[in-house]
């Protein structure tokens, strides 16, 4: 990652910005629990109070990431398509022919098997890349390679 705004997949976008809206209900929740006055009653209920208001916290602190990182992303506009890039798909070939698309995202999302990390050995090894491309990344079992065939925006 570069530190310029990054493009975000469109599965990503639509990802962080329905965690955003369940954060703000969660949080609409847990302040409507805080109680308004200075009497909170004995050590429990004040223990209470002060894990919601931790709670309050740690909402804000995720609901300000979030709005940033979709604030960024809207800057950087779509993923690049004559280079490797954050939000790009890339077709790869590998050493026996076979051919796979991926996605470059920022983080894993369930059940998403076509996508890689920007800051994963593969991830990190394709940002910058062109078609034509070899691209030498390590493995656990040792130094694997493959080829750009073709880049595209994002199309999820």
């Amino acid at each position: 990652m570069s530190g310029a705004p990054e493009p975000i997949s469109a599965a990503a976008h639509r990802a962080l910005e329905q965690e955003l809206a369940d954060l703000r209900d969660e949080r609409r929740l847990v302040s409507g629990t805080l109680r308004q006055n200075g009497d909170v009653g004995d050590e429990a209920d004040q223990a209470d109070e002060l894990r919601r208001a931790d709670e309050l916290d740690r909402l804000d602190r995720r609901i300000d990431v979030i709005t940033e990182r979709l604030r960024t992303a809207a800057q950087a506009g779509p993923a690049r398509t004559d280079e490797v890039g954050v939000g790009s798909t890339v077709t790869v070939r590998f050493p026996d022919g076979s051919e796979e698309t991926l996605r470059i995202g920022e983080a894993a999302e369930a059940l998403d098997q076509t996508l890689v990390t920007a800051d994963s050995p593969l991830g990190r090894a394709l940002l910058g890349r062109r078609p034509g491309d070899p691209v030498r990344y390590g493995t656990p079992d040792g130094d694997a390679t493959v080829v750009v065939v073709s880049i595209g925006a994002d199309e999820g």
